[in-house]
């Protein structure tokens, strides 16, 4: 196979043999570990949904203070988000995520010390200091490794742990819930402890497993490192050639803003959903073993949709629909779902609601990494990331306000649908130039 051919990419009918290796082992060699390590993530930030089955009876929390709980961590989070990305960029993956990992594990674990409304809020805050940068650290990383025409699949299969750590999170949570009274603890209190450890454990691993960069990966051949080299480096020159942006550049740009937004509608509809849903399917009678089962039923379809629909974008190398559409879906579903009073009726909308918000997930971050790189990347997806996620606060806090005033949960559902409305409104209307975003592959 000659030169030209081995680091030509993807243009041609088939991809190239040096392709498909490299593609092959990158994707063996990172995405397992980092799906594991983003699964622990995402249960200690939202088994508190499960932990407040049993938790805000014990220590009298009203709907508003597990609301402001829920919330504050994401306001701690907003904060240190971009300075956190900004250090993985300077001190490199490896150690900064192993950073993350083992003070948000220590953190998560100390949850269990909760003992009044001043120490949730507390604990709640410095799990969002400590767990700032993880995401977004990990979309920029993943950057560094793959080209523009595989990140939809890979983005969705590493946030495949979001949907994943509730279809196995739930049950394992509403099980360990029955440890109520082990060695003097409550149920809810070994939910934290055994939940928060593994992260610690992972985190330690993770300073010696990840590789920085693809240079100084000692498990590729150098003519693997010499195609992925040659691939990246002509996706970076055709963005510089539209536009070199400087990071002061990225975080004040309108299309940057208004992605932050979209997020957030997003994000609004996903944790609205993610903090509340134990509580709305526990309503329904059943145990709290039961109550983990069932909720894990739509994140199960969600997983599945995910990783279906961000293939499909990429085969079709389309993104607006592929992100505007499912964000519209949610915003009905939700709307509709707060109508219903059959348990089984509300569980199928439901379903179909986290549906549209999975299959938007893995999608929606190749709008910002299709046109920035480098310390822009790094400064802009943090700065969507943590807008996004003031949604983490504002859409449990809206169910709960809404719960709080009226008795009624489902009617917080009908608020929180106007999120991922206005979002996938503004997806048409930004739009996205997908030739710009393939422009390397002539195509």
């Amino acid at each position: 196979m000659s030169q030209t051919t081995t680091y030509a990419g993807s243009t041609g009918a088939a991809k190239s043999e040096i392709e498909t290796s490299t593609i092959r082992a990158i994707s063996w060699r990172l995405i397992p570990f980092l799906v594991l390590a983003y699964f622990f993530s995402y249960l200690d930030r939202v088994n508190l949904g499960f932990a407040a089955l049993t938790m805000n009876a014990e220590l009298k929390f009203t709907p508003l203070i597990f609301s402001w709980g829920a919330g504050i961590f994401f306001i701690g989070y907003f904060i240190f988000e971009v300075p956190s990305n900004l250090a993985l960029e300077k001190f490199g993956a490896s150690r900064w995520i192993a950073r993350i990992m083992v003070t948000w594990g220590i953190i998560s674990a100390l949850m269990a010390l909760t003992s009044g409304v001043t120490s949730f809020y507390v604990l709640r805050f410095l799990l969002g200091v400590a767990e700032a940068g993880f995401f977004p650290g990990i979309i920029l990383y993943l950057t560094y490794w793959y080209p523009a025409e595989y990140r939809a699949r890979f983005l969705a299969a590493f946030a495949i742990a979001v949907p994943v750590s509730t279809v196995i999170g739930a049950p394992v949570s509403g099980l360990l819930l029955g440890l109520d009274g082990a060695m003097g603890l409550k149920g809810w209190q070994w939910l934290f402890i055994i939940e928060g450890i593994p992260s610690v454990l992972l985190g330690i691993v993770t300073w010696f497993y990840l590789t920085d960069r693809p240079e100084k990966a000692d498990w590729l051949s150098a003519e693997q490192k010499a195609w992925l080299k040659t691939k990246l480096d002509a996706e970076i020159a055709a963005k510089q050639a539209v536009k070199h942006m400087s990071l002061g550049e990225a975080l004040t740009s309108p299309k940057v803003i208004m992605l932050s937004l979209v997020y957030f509608g997003f994000v609004g509809a996903l944790y609205g959903m993610q903090f509340w849903l134990p509580q709305i399917v526990k309503a329904f009678g059943l145990t709290n073993a039961q109550t983990g089962f069932v909720t894990a039923i739509p994140y199960l379809f969600g997983t599945i949709a995910m990783i279906l629909w961000a293939r499909h974008s990429d085969a079709t190398r389309e993104r607006v629909m592929h992100v505007g559409a499912p964000l519209l879906l949610t915003a009905v579903a939700l709307g509709v779902s707060s109508y219903l009073t059959d348990p089984t009726l509300t569980m199928i909308v439901l379903t179909v609601a986290a549906i549209g918000v999975f299959c938007c997930f893995g999608v929606f971050w190749t709008l910002p990494t299709a046109w920035l790189s480098g310390t822009a990347a790094a400064g802009a997806i943090a700065l969507i990331n943590s807008i996004g996620n003031l949604a983490g606060f504002g859409g449990p806090y809206l169910i709960g306000w809404v719960k709080e005033a009226t008795g009624q949960t489902s009617t917080g559902l009908l608020v929180l649908a106007v999120l991922p409305l206005i979002a996938g409104i503004l997806v048409f209307i930004g739009g996205h130039d997908s030739k710009h975003e393939f422009a390397e592959q002539g195509r």
